[in-house]
């Protein structure tokens, strides 16, 4: 029914086209049988061309009410129905894609500290040099880990996925970068699936096509437990029949803390 729904909705300048078409053609025939209706004075004829009058009236009638359900659908049932597929807010916008390329910090040497000492003062004579503890450095977002299991589609300009690639790991909400478009054209859903468990939907489908990179939509790690995953990009023609799609591997961490400022 659904797609139904959108086929009208595409065709509808079409059908408004031919109910015009056969308005015009029926109230020619309801002209022509009024005419004659008076024109003639045969009691047999005039039943005839009374037919004919009533009959071009209901097409009139008919192709009027076919009109306005058209309309209705176009204006009404279709925004409807892609309405109750929304149930997030839109997302918020472009960010610019960077590097992601993981930065690694130089080695730490002891005593080779950039902090000089000279002008801070411990408390105690003999203390004479301070000596600094390195801390792990948190993983940024953009993060490929490697050897992950290969993509599976992504080989159609249709779908492609940049945000996340594959072998991502994850721990922040991400806007997801790509490209989702198809010649019939209906939604396009962004998908994850665990290990042993089948693909599952995102809360929102989209029904605007993406034909050139940019944002698809927002991702928030926190909603999921820590591990691999698969996130899948399936875009639907209007017959709701599967046009391309495109799979990546990744793996949601934990969210890196907050440092705790020192005391002063």
């Amino acid at each position: 029914m659904t797609a139904l729904v959108f086929i009208v909705e595409q065709i509808a300048p079409g059908l408004y086209i031919l109910v015009g078409v056969g308005v015009f053609v029926s109230w020619l025939s309801w002209r022509r049988s009024s005419r004659a209706l008076r024109a003639t004075h045969f009691e047999l004829e005039r039943d005839i061309y009374r037919y004919s009058r009533a009959n071009a009236l209901t097409t009139i009638v008919l192709l009027v009410e076919l009109g306005l359900a058209v309309l209705g659908i176009q204006r009404v049932v279709a925004p409807t129905v892609r309405a109750s597929l929304d149930t997030t807010q839109t997302i918020e916008r472009i960010v610019a894609d960077g590097s992601f390329d993981t930065p690694t910090p130089a080695p730490f040497v002891q005593g080779s500290s950039p902090i000089d000492p000279s002008g801070i003062n411990l408390g105690e004579e003999d203390i004479v040099r301070i000596q600094i503890t390195p801390t792990l450095t948190p993983t940024p977002v953009g993060t490929i880990l490697p050897n992950p299991p290969p993509v599976v589609g992504c080989d159609m300009p249709n779908a492609t996925l940049q945000v996340p690639q594959n072998g991502m790991l994850v721990h922040e909400p991400i806007n997801i970068v790509g490209t989702a478009f198809a010649d019939d054209f209906s939604f396009y859903r962004l998908e994850l699936k665990a290990e042993n468990s089948n693909f599952a939907p995102l809360p929102r489908d989209y029904d605007q096509p993406v034909r050139e990179t940019g944002v698809l939509g927002q991702f928030v790690p926190a909603f999921y437990q820590p591990g691999e995953y698969q996130f899948r990009l399936v875009v639907f023609d209007i017959t709701l029949t599967q046009a391309a799609s495109c799979t990546v591997n990744i793996t949601i961490s934990e969210p890196i803390p907050t440092p705790t400022p020192l005391g002063q």
